[in-house]
């Protein structure tokens, strides 16, 4: 998920007239194959984007990559099971499995809220912070849990980021398990 300033309008523009193009040269119906194809390609664009760090980039600072840390992890093994998370400076990677019957889209709603009141209390400032849409991915075996931690755990590498300016953290039992980040 993102925040709200993260990707600059035109960009954005650029995504849908890129979505248009695809539709127009994809047409119904459209195959499996395809589908996974575009998804691909628009998380592509989309985190190529995100890695520019447009934006305020409130998660620069540490108090305020600090909250949302505290945030991925406040219902840890009750509401949900956080594997891993990355802070990037205007957006999270975050593998979250929920618990009981609490749903992904609240519990995602409420740390998102809460980490909003939190942030924009620290910033001396109020208004909306996240982008509302998130992207949302089922992880359906290992080895393509195993790609996606190690996505999350190499972004801040090939954003450019510098060690302290971004907030990494996996599971410490998965990682004595041999679940951890590779360099």
């Amino acid at each position: 998920f993102r925040l709200a300033d993260s990707i600059a309008q035109e960009q954005l523009r650029s995504l849908q007239r890129w979505r248009k193009i695809w539709e127009r040269d994809h047409p119904e119906p459209r195959s499996d194959e395809q589908w996974h194809s575009f998804a691909k390609e628009i998380t592509n664009r989309t985190e190529r984007y995100l890695d520019q760090g447009y934006g305020e980039c409130v998660f620069k600072t540490n108090e305020c990559s600090s909250e949302m840390s505290k945030s991925m992890l406040h219902f840890q093994n009750d509401r949900y099971h956080t594997s891993c998370f990355c802070v990037m400076h205007n957006h999270v990677h975050l593998v979250m499995k929920p618990l009981h019957d609490y749903e992904l889209e609240d519990i995602l709603e409420s740390a998102k809220g809460f980490v909003s009141r939190k942030v924009n209390s620290l910033l001396g400032r109020s208004g909306q912070l996240w982008e509302q849409e998130s992207y949302d991915r089922i992880v359906r075996d290992e080895e393509h849990l195993f790609q996606v931690i190690q996505y999350i755990g190499n972004n801040t590498r090939r954003a450019g980021y510098t060690p302290d300016s971004w907030v990494r953290w996996i599971d410490p039992e998965w990682e004595q398990l041999g679940w951890g980040f590779r360099e």
